[in-house]
């Protein structure tokens, strides 16, 4: 039994969903003459004319009305086949977390390189502190996070290195003959660290003016001018200004952000696209972090 060639069954499908053979040479980049030849050779594979003129126009016979249900349904099995196999499509669900202060900055490029690289797999994002991601990612709650924690013999690869800087309201003013009014997260916290570490070290008084539990509440906090603190630069906005060393806050130092993977990983979705990320956006592995 001869078999069909699907590009002159795709010519076909071109031809009937344009309703012209020109049209349908454009689309396909032919020209009108090597359509017109794909179908007269359909028509002799099929043994029966495809096309009867109307007027001006050609359209399908009782013949080629048939044909063409039977082209579109195994173009549609071709062209699924050929996504699936080249694009390497993974399935399943992945369970990726971010902290709050990098959700609409470094999380979303990562989100969209997964979406890309495997369309059909599910993604379950979790958002939240730091702390608590790196403990849901050891007990095994979630494949992946983004984390500027550093955690030592857990895999990861470098996302980026950050700026933290010293933030307030726009309409705060610091006084530097009083303690600074520090506004930080209850709980663990390398905010509240760094920034306590730093004003120890230069001699400047500080107090805990406002905790909170979350990104959300600090800049709150800080809208309202209650205080002071310390976070990544990409939480600069219209309404918040940084302070510096002109006045006289001393310097903080920057802040790595690794995306990590949990140990012993068995899903070999996961370990895929962790290896896809890492290739496609030329990140660098770190085998222990400090």
């Amino acid at each position: 039994m001869r078999t069909f060639d699907l590009e002159l069954l795709r010519t076909l499908s071109a031809i009937a969903t344009l309703e012209s053979f020109a049209a349908a040479a454009i689309q396909l980049g032919r020209t009108q003459s090597a359509v017109t030849q794909q179908m007269q050779r359909l028509e002799e594979q099929v043994g029966h004319p495809l096309f009867e003129k109307q007027g001006r126009q050609k359209r399908l016979t009782a013949h080629g009305q048939r044909l063409l249900v039977y082209a579109r349904h195994l173009l549609s099995v071709n062209d699924e086949a050929m996504r699936n196999l080249q694009e390497d499509q993974l399935q399943g669900v992945l369970r990726i977390g971010a902290s709050n202060d990098v959700a609409d900055t470094l999380l979303p490029p990562v989100l969209a390189e997964i979406a890309r690289h495997s369309p059909m797999l599910q993604l379950d994002i979790r958002l939240g502190r730091s702390p608590f991601l790196m403990e849901q990612l050891q007990r095994g709650e979630i494949d992946m996070t983004i984390s500027n924690r550093a955690e030592d013999g857990v895999e990861a690869v470098v996302l980026r290195s950050s700026p933290t800087v010293w933030l307030c309201a726009s309409s705060y003013v610091h006084d530097l003959s009083k303690p600074v009014p520090l506004i930080t997260t209850d709980g663990p916290s390398i905010f509240r660290r760094m920034s306590q570490e730093a004003l120890d070290a230069v001699g400047i008084a500080w107090t805990p003016r406002t905790t909170t539990s979350s990104v959300m509440g600090i800049r709150a906090a800080l809208r309202a001018g209650l205080g002071v603190a310390a976070r990544g630069v990409e939480q600069v906005d219209g309404g918040l200004r940084v302070l510096g060393l002109a006045d006289g806050m001393p310097s903080l130092p920057d802040l790595v952000y690794w995306l990590y993977i949990r140990s012993n990983v068995v899903n070999p979705v996961t370990r895929k696209v962790f290896q896809n990320l890492r290739d496609r956006l030329r990140l660098p592995p770190v085998e222990h972090v400090r």
